[in-house]
């Protein structure tokens, strides 16, 4: 669930070839973790002509100039509704793409020309081809030419980029020919790709080093659809100060970054601010870099449209206005929502489309969720709402598509029997969740439609998603007769885990028939580690049978989270309060991964990839004992046998220092990269203090305690992450198995504990945390295999 859920000139080739790759000028932000460079196989070829393609302009031409639109033209001028924006002008596409090579590759960018393609029947498509050394890749935008590279760099010269790790060290100097020329075609129009929440959840407090490394990576996976909420506040902020509200009052308005998603979402506001004048400017300088990079490669950036939400008291300074109360959501006050039949509303979304435009440009998708989770319409008649939503975004953007995500009742039946299905476009959230999702053509009247799936919930570390479903469901739904599947929208609350659901989600578009999973998951480490092994080999294929072989027949599209991240209780059964009760798989053939991992030849250890494996394999074998060992812990207790309790408990904590110990072993991993990047956006030490704790309580308490406690929101974005492990998570259970113990010597009930007190306290008073990776994860690894 969802709580529970520019411009700018592309590289001329002549530059790119002379390994000149320029930047984004604007105002500095700060940084976040970045890329990574840096696989093996042999091959030769020649290249090939192919008729279906047209070579418009090569990455070698310095004659080209870049073609791409002026900020506010974009996308948005002449594209048809719900298709895909044009491909660039030729040169800004060639030299995009080999820009991105030389900010990925610096070893190898030189052998590679990027040439843009004609669609293939109104598709996008790719070719490479070319001798060792001189490869070439022709493709309909920038984003899908390196969608091509990437598909030949994984299956020929078996290297990759993801979101965790990467491995393309052993590449050889000469990348490897292609013998037959390898072509594909998206089957699908829209890739759309990130959450609502992931600003949240994955990071708020990102700078452009991460989003210049994610651009570049999603483009790598085949998406032309990406959501941008960063900067939306100073829409919002400009927006009201031209209906009545002053400029400290709406920076209080607007909630901290790490909480933004929710109240763009409208379920909640000013929680985690107020917001600085240069935090808003430095976000929106943030944003309109990601923004002009997208547009840069040919990708479409969707942005937030206007649905009515309005900061409080707006009727009261806009006379005549009318404004329905939202109530409450997690513990929140909702914001009104402003009746979008009014002349009011019109003028306000108008003004909102202005600002947006002078800010950011236009685009040809936005994104809006009318009467999201539990909205009340009041007596505002729904289909009329959602006709007034619509024509002032027409009024706006005459040729823009709708995008509105599909999950729990949303959207409504009587929003789309109301608009132009033509111009909406669904993501479907709950394709692989529930089973009763069987006709999403009679579900939604033909509206278009994205299979999607949210496989995250709340940036949980645990390793798993429904892949099973993902095969069986996607070219079924897509292939028959009077199919509204037009896309794939790839929706983790949090990105950045699972990098094998990333990979294979993303290849769903751009394969031909069903997936067949045995022999996905047996290429994967192939080019995830650099060359055949049979121990990855081995490992991945019970991964692909346990932990990524799940279904949606239990209700579930997420992993189980681990139970050393949930506020103590014998009973307890998750640490989030929409998570799976039980662990989906079976804990003891998972553990068959472990040790083959560690048998991987030592020659592809080395990688960043392989490393992120074998500490997410250890870190979830470890999470899993929590689940068998406190049951016996709540019989030791209900026994009244203190001695086993203790060495019960003991064992608990001796697995969560080795839990701290794993995760320990990579900067990723440490919470204090979550909370020097909170600081890092601050200009005051005040400031710097009020964007930590902002950042803080999203994976702890969420919020206050009426969220927290009574919006049962605590938890809900736990990780298995250092410093979390063994600070917070640590301190529960150890106060709680010390009650248990003097319960048991009083023969008394134990206590209650205030929770909410003890981590408000924790987030206060907090020892200091790891500020540096310690330790080897395959020494740490082999301990951890040794005690499974």
């Amino acid at each position: 669930m969802h709580i529970a859920r520019r411009r700018l000139l592309g590289a001329l080739a002549g530059a790119a070839a002379a390994g000149a790759v320029p930047g984004v000028a604007a105002a500095a932000v700060p940084g976040g973790p970045g890329g990574q460079g840096g696989a093996d196989a042999d091959s030769a070829g020649a290249e090939s002509a192919d008729a279906d393609f047209e070579d418009v302009t090569s990455a070698g031409d310095e004659a080209a100039t870049t073609g791409l639109p002026e900020t506010g033209a974009g996308p948005d001028a002449g594209a048809d509704a719900g298709a895909a924006p044009a491909a660039p002008a030729a040169a800004g596409a060639a030299g995009a793409a080999a820009a991105a090579l030389a900010r990925l590759l610096p070893r190898h960018h030189r052998q590679v020309t990027f040439r843009t393609a004609a669609r293939k029947g109104g598709a996008d498509t790719f070719r490479v081809s070319g001798r060792a050394g001189a490869i070439v890749v022709s493709g309909t935008t920038p984003a899908v030419q390196l969608t091509g590279f990437h598909w030949y760099l994984r299956h020929l010269a078996h290297a990759h980029f993801s979101w965790n790790g990467a491995q393309t060290a052993a590449l050889p100097d000469r990348l490897p020919g292609v013998r037959t020329p390898l072509t594909r075609t998206a089957n699908v129009t829209h890739r759309f790709v990130l959450n609502d929440t992931n600003d949240g959840y994955t990071g708020p407090y990102n700078g452009w080093d991460y989003w210049q490394r994610e651009i570049d990576v999603l483009a790598l996976h085949g998406f032309n659809e990406v959501l941008v909420y960063a900067g939306a506040d100073a829409v919002y902020h400009r927006t009201f100060r031209e209906h009545g509200y002053g400029d400290a009052e709406l920076r209080a308005w607007l909630p901290g970054p790490a909480h933004q998603p929710w109240w763009l979402l409208q379920n909640m506001d000013s929680y985690g601010g107020p917001l600085s004048t240069g935090l808003l400017e430095r976000r929106t300088a943030l944003a309109k870099k990601i923004v002009a990079r997208l547009r840069e490669l040919g990708m479409t950036p969707v942005f937030p449209g206007y649905y009515g939400t309005v900061p409080p008291g707006f009727a009261k300074r806009n006379p005549g206005a009318r404004t329905v109360p939202q109530g409450t959501w997690g513990g929140f006050r909702r914001p009104d929502w402003l009746d979008p039949r009014t002349a009011h509303f019109r003028r306000v979304a108008a003004t909102f489309y202005r600002v947006q435009k002078e800010l950011y440009g236009a685009t040809s998708m936005y994104k809006m969720d009318l009467l999201h989770e539990g909205g009340k319409p009041g007596d505002v008649p729904v289909a009329d709402a959602a006709r007034a939503v619509e024509k002032a975004l027409r009024a706006a953007h005459p040729r823009a598509t709708w995008a509105i995500l599909g999950w729990q009742e949303n959207p409504r039946r009587e929003i789309v029997d109301a608009v132009d299905r033509k111009r909406m476009l669904i993501l479907d959230g709950v394709s692989d969740h529930y089973p009763k999702v069987t006709d999403r053509e009679d579900d939604w009247g033909g509206t278009p439609y994205a299979f999607g799936s949210i496989w995250n919930f709340g940036g949980h570390t645990a390793m798993g998603a429904n892949t099973r479903d993902w095969a069986a469901l996607f070219e079924e739904w897509r292939t028959k007769p009077g199919s509204a599947l037009k896309g794939i929208a790839l929706m983790p609350e949090a990105a950045d885990n699972n990098p094998a659901a990333l990979a294979l989600f993303s290849d769903l578009a751009w394969t031909d028939g069903r997936v067949d999973l045995e022999d996905w998951f047996a290429q994967w480490p192939r080019y995830r580690y650099g060359a055949a092994d049979p121990h990855a080999v081995r490992a991945w294929d019970v991964l692909r049978r346990t932990a990524y072989g799940t279904t949606r027949a239990d209700g579930w599209s997420e992993a189980a989270d681990g139970l050393f991240g949930a506020r103590p209780d014998l009973a307890v059964a998750h640490a989030a309060a929409w998570s799976p009760r039980e662990l989906r798989y079976d804990a003891d053939a998972f553990d068959a991964a472990l040790p083959e991992l560690l048998a991987v030849a030592p020659s592809l250890r080395h990688s960043s990839a392989y490393r992120y494996d074998l500490l997410d394999v250890t870190r979830q074998s470890i999470a899993n004992r929590s689940r068998t060992l406190l049951p016996r812990i709540k019989a030791a207790f209900e026994a009244g046998d203190r001695a086993r309790l203790r060495d019960l408990t003991r064992q608990w904590l001796d697995w969560m220092t080795l839990l701290e110990e794993t995760v320990a072993t990579d900067g990723h991993h440490l919470l204090s990269r979550w909370t020097a990047a909170a600081r890092a956006w601050g200009a005051t030490e005040a400031e710097r203090d009020r964007l930590e704790h902002d950042a803080l309580t999203l994976l702890t308490t969420w919020g206050p305690r009426p969220s927290a406690d009574g919006g049962k929101l605590h938890d809900y974005a736990n990780r298995e992450w250092s410093g979390l492990v063994g600070g917070l998570y640590r301190k529960r259970w150890k106060t709680y198995f010390k009650e248990l113990d003097a319960a048991l010597s009083a023969r008394r009930r134990p206590r209650p504990v205030d929770w909410y007190a003890l981590e408000e306290d924790w987030l206060r008073h907090r020892p200091a945390l790891r500020t540096k990776p310690a330790g080897d994860v395959v020494k740490v690894a082999r301990k951890v295999a040794r005690r499974l």
